[in-house]
C-alpha cells in the first residue's frame, strides 16, 4: 500500500480508538461540559434583565448576544481533555509501544485531533441545544450564514485542538496538562462573550479585543443572529490559521523529539 493509504488506515483506527474511550470514559467530557452550561444558564436568570437592559433590551436579547461567546467557550473546554489525553498516553508508555509497531507515525496526533474535533462539535451541539431550549433564536440568518457559522466553528475547535495537543506532550502529568491548557477556558472571560468592549474599561479593552476568543465571537454572533461582521471575520480566520499551523508544528517537533 502506498504512504497516504497506510497513514488515512492507521488514523481511522486511532480515531476509532480515542472515540471509544471518549464513550467508555465520558466523565471528563461531561465535567468540561458544565462550565459552559452552568455559565450559560447563570448570566440568563441571575443577570440577563440587568445586562439586556444594557444593550438596550431585556433577557430575549441578552440570550440572543450570550450564545454565541457561550459555544465558542465550549471548544475551550473541551479541548482541554484533549490535551490532558495525549499526556496520558506519553506518561503511561502507549505511545513508546506504538512507536514499535508498524504504523504511520503521525496518525497518533492526527486521531487525536480528528477526535477532539468531533467531540468539539458535538458538544457544541449540546450547548447550543441548552441555549434554544431557554430561548435562543437564529432567525436572521440564511442558510449561507449558517453554513459558514459552521465552517467557522469547525476551523476554530481545529486550531484550539492543535495547541492543545502541544500543551499535552509537554506537560509530564495529566493534572499538569489540565492546569496548562486552563488559559483556553480563561481566555473567554476576558473576551466579548459576556459584555460589549466597548462596555469594558478603557485600560482593559486591549485585552479583551487582541486576543483570538473576540473576532471569533463577533464573526459567529453577526453569522447566527444575521447582523454585520465587519472585519471580525478575516480576523477570526487569521487568527485560527495561525494557531492551527503553530500548534502543528509545535505538536509535531516536540511527539518527535520526544524519547518516551
Amino acid at each position: 500500500m502506498s504512504t497516504l493509504t497506510l497513514a488515512v488506515r492507521d488514523s481511522s483506527t486511532m480515531l476509532r480508538r480515542n472515540l471509544l474511550h471518549a464513550r467508555r470514559y465520558p466523565s471528563l467530557t461531561l465535567n468540561l461540559l458544565l462550565t459552559p452550561i452552568m455559565l450559560l444558564l447563570l448570566f440568563v436568570y441571575i443577570f440577563g434583565d440587568t445586562l439586556g437592559a444594557g444593550l438596550g433590551g431585556g433577557r430575549a436579547e441578552y440570550i440572543a448576544y450570550l450564545v454565541p461567546g457561550l459555544l465558542l467557550m465550549t471548544i475551550g473546554s473541551t479541548v482541554i481533555g484533549t490535551a490532558v489525553s495525549v499526556s496520558t498516553d506519553m506518561s503511561e508508555g502507549i505511545i513508546a509501544r506504538f512507536r514499535t509497531m508498524a504504523i504511520h507515525r503521525g496518525s497518533v496526533l492526527i486521531g487525536h485531533v480528528i477526535g477532539s474535533v468531533v467531540q468539539s462539535v458535538a458538544s457544541v451541539v449540546l450547548v447550543g441545544a441548552v441555549g434554544v431550549a431557554i430561548g435562543f433564536r437564529s432567525t436572521g440568518a440564511t442558510v449561507l450564514e449558517w453554513l459558514a457559522a459552521f465552517g467557522l466553528l469547525v476551523l476554530f475547535a481545529l486550531a484550539l485542538t492543535w495547541i492543545a495537543v502541544g500543551m499535552g506532550l509537554v506537560s509530564p502529568t495529566a493534572e499538569a496538562a489540565s492546569n496548562n491548557a486552563m488559559p483556553l477556558i480563561l481566555l473567554p472571560l476576558l473576551s466579548s462573550a459576556f459584555v460589549p468592549v466597548d462596555a469594558m474599561p478603557g485600560w482593559f479593552q486591549p485585552i479583551a479585543e487582541y486576543q483570538p476568543f473576540t473576532p471569533a465571537i463577533e464573526t459567529l454572533r453577526g453569522l447566527l443572529l444575521g447582523s454585520g461582521i465587519g472585519h471580525n471575520g478575516w480576523l477570526a480566520v487569521a487568527w485560527c490559521l495561525g494557531l492551527a499551523v503553530l500548534g502543528y508544528f509545535w505538536s509535531t517537533a516536540k511527539f518527535n523529539s520526544d524519547p518516551r
